[in-house]
């Protein structure tokens, strides 16, 4: 893998069939990162990395991730101790994403709002053709504030 993610790839069949990673790192030098539970398949949130994120989720065994709110380095569960624990990362096809399948430590949520998974809702569409939201998780797995002191509002993902 290129440390900086600018090293030229290679052909359009060696990547797609081929056997050795060549991440394709976006214009700002990202790469979307799906993450999963390795027990229960549930995907628990999207998020991005750049090259350097990504070589630490592979030499750690941990998830790391690169804020784009905050421009800055992030580990899952640095402040919340819920830390994802890398079980397998896949890409697919064309190498522009990375799948991350994990198991998460602590008190086992993914996000910064108390939830378990960041997709804890889903769109309904009414007879009338609005849409609105329903949740999906019965209950949040913590207070966001006994966590990060406010109340998960601000997207830190600690």
């Amino acid at each position: 893998m290129s440390k900086t993610g600018s090293d030229p790839r290679g052909s359009k069949s060696d990547i797609e069939n081929g056997l050795s990673f060549q991440p394709k790192f976006d214009e700002n030098g990202l790469i979307a990162a799906v993450v999963t539970d390795a027990t229960r398949g549930d995907l628990l949130m999207v998020g991005y990395m750049n090259a350097e994120s990504l070589r630490r989720t592979i030499d750690t065994g941990e998830a790391w991730y690169w804020s784009r709110s905050r421009q800055e380095y992030w580990k899952k569960g640095g402040t919340s101790g819920q830390v994802q624990k890398v079980r397998e990362i896949r890409t697919d096809c064309d190498q522009d994403a990375i799948w991350l399948i994990v198991d998460v430590e602590g008190n086992g949520a993914t996000c910064h709002t108390g939830y378990r998974s960041c997709f804890h809702r889903a769109l309904t569409r009414h007879e009338d053709g609005s849409v609105s939201l329903r949740l999906m998780e019965d209950h949040k797995v913590y207070d966001p504030a006994d966590v990060y002191g406010h109340s998960g509002c601000g997207h830190n993902h600690g």
